[in-house]
């Protein structure tokens, strides 16, 4: 980006972005809802924002992405790219989280206005066994992992990048701990040699992770996990079917090394299974049982079918989770009365749990798999179906629309500087959006393929988000 066209993004907007955090919004006017949701339709665009249209980057100039009037982004770590560290950005990029950059951090890199800066740690979901991007690995054979960014809210740009976990397989999302680290899940439960994998592993947003799983929160196919900020207890997804909803109670708050007690969800005295349970649904008879073996070898009895045989409850292929203001928020990408998904919403307090959401058509919501809430108490879904997929938002009223819209379809002769292949990626899946953690300004997602980091600002105060 030039300076000139730097000084324009931020007039234009950072300026119109707004502070302050709110415990209202989209997701209460969800948590209201208990009518069956089969006469929802999506809003074509948002009611405040406006309708979208391509939107060039200021990164490229390619119009990569539709966005509402006012909204502008700027990308970064784009597969192949050479990160700070000298080493070629992974692909598939996919979950992400932002934290606030540690005094260790702000020692160690140089560089102004520090306190604007958001560091993001970011997944990739790789599958290969061409050898880990970075010391010390998991699993040397492995090439999946997480890479580490520091972006400027306040220049707009991004700073620094570097390999932050190796040696892992299928990294798909995880989720952020109130202490400072970031929770990289592994959606898998392959084993190569013998080396198992299907753990979770901890990444500091402020250096590199030593690469340790924590085999006591179980080994499955991992999607996400929410930590209530208050126990210290990780709330995890498992994205199979049948899967369960898990909670692990570390025997030292802060320290998952430590280990502790992985338990499945039960719903009632049997075991309950939610796929096809609408908006309204509610589950208030929650139960716990443990998990005796949670790391299951080959051909051993896998978490979910030990839970089960205890009366544990089933899902459908649970994908993203996220706590906020003591709920967990969790994504079945499959669930609900046409299998097009649900939103649950668990309370932590109570101990019962809701179908918020569950999409009564493809063209309201098809297949969403990350979520994450705003400062401001908005929500928004990333899309995995089998169309154009988006970026969605919720209204004040609880109604669905359209925020951002993928339009990556690179030239035949390829984008200068950069390594990916030209073609049409329109199709490719949205994933881990997340908000600047300073004041809510940026929001941060990924496409996938052909793996690229948006930062996104604008007027948000205008709308739900």
């Amino acid at each position: 980006m030039t300076e000139l066209d730097r000084r324009g993004f931020l007039r234009n907007g950072l300026a119109a972005t707004t502070l302050g955090v709110v415990t209202g919004g989209p997701l209460a006017a969800l948590s209201a809802r208990t009518a069956d949701a089969s006469t929802m339709v999506k809003r074509p665009f948002s009611p405040d924002y406006g309708p979208l249209a391509p939107v060039k980057d200021h990164t490229t100039g390619l119009e990569l992405i539709k966005l509402p009037r006012g909204f502008e982004y700027v990308t970064h770590g784009w597969t192949g790219d050479l990160m700070t560290d000298g080493r070629p950005t992974p692909a598939a990029h996919d979950g992400m989280a932002a934290f606030r950059p540690s005094e260790k951090l702000k020692r160690r890199t140089p560089g102004e206005g520090k306190g604007h800066w958001t560091v993001l740690v970011r997944n990739h979901e790789l599958g290969d066994m061409n050898g880990a991007f970075v010391d010390p690995a998991y699993d040397p054979a492995a090439g999946a992992g997480t890479t580490s960014l520091i972006f400027d809210t306040r220049q707009g740009e991004f700073l620094d990048s570097w390999a932050s976990l190796g040696g892992t397989y299928g990294n798909c999302a995880g989720g952020p701990t109130p202490w400072g680290s970031w929770l990289s899940c592994e959606e898998t439960e392959m084993v190569n040699g013998d080396i198992r994998h299907g753990y979770i592993f901890e990444v500091p947003h402020d250096g590199v992770s030593t690469a340790e799983p924590y085999k006591e929160m179980g080994r499955f196919t991992h999607e996400a996990v929410a930590v209530d900020p208050r126990t210290g207890w990780v709330y995890e997804t498992e994205d199979n079917t049948p899967g369960g909803f898990y909670r692990f109670r570390p025997k030292v708050r802060g320290d998952l090394s430590q280990g502790g007690v992985l338990e499945m969800m039960s719903i009632g005295s049997s075991a309950y299974t939610t796929y096809a349970d609408g908006t309204g649904v509610t589950y208030p008879e929650i139960g716990w049982v443990v998990i005796d073996e949670p790391d299951p070898g080959p051909g051993e009895t896998s978490v979910a079918q030990q839970g089960i045989a205890k009366g544990g409850a089933s899902f459908t292929r649970l994908e993203g989770a996220w706590y906020h203001d003591g709920k967990i928020y969790i994504v079945s990408t499959y669930g609900g009365p046409i299998n097009q998904g649900q939103v649950f919403e668990y309370d932590i307090a109570d101990n019962t749990m809701r179908v918020l959401f569950a999409s009564p058509n493809a063209s309201v919501l098809s297949n969403p798999d990350n979520i994450c809430v705003s400062p401001r108490g908005g929500i928004v879904l990333c899309e995995d179906g089998s169309g154009v997929n988006g970026l969605h938002g919720l209204t004040t009223d609880g109604e669905i629309f359209p925020f951002a819209e993928n339009a990556v379809v690179l030239p035949a002769g390829g984008v200068p500087g950069k390594s990916v292949a030209p073609g049409d990626y329109t199709h490719s899946e949205w994933c881990g959006s997340v908000f600047d953690t300073r004041d809510g300004g940026w929001l941060f997602a990924n496409i996938q393929v052909p793996g690229i980091t948006l930062a996104i600002t604008g007027p948000w105060k205008n709308g739900s988000l």
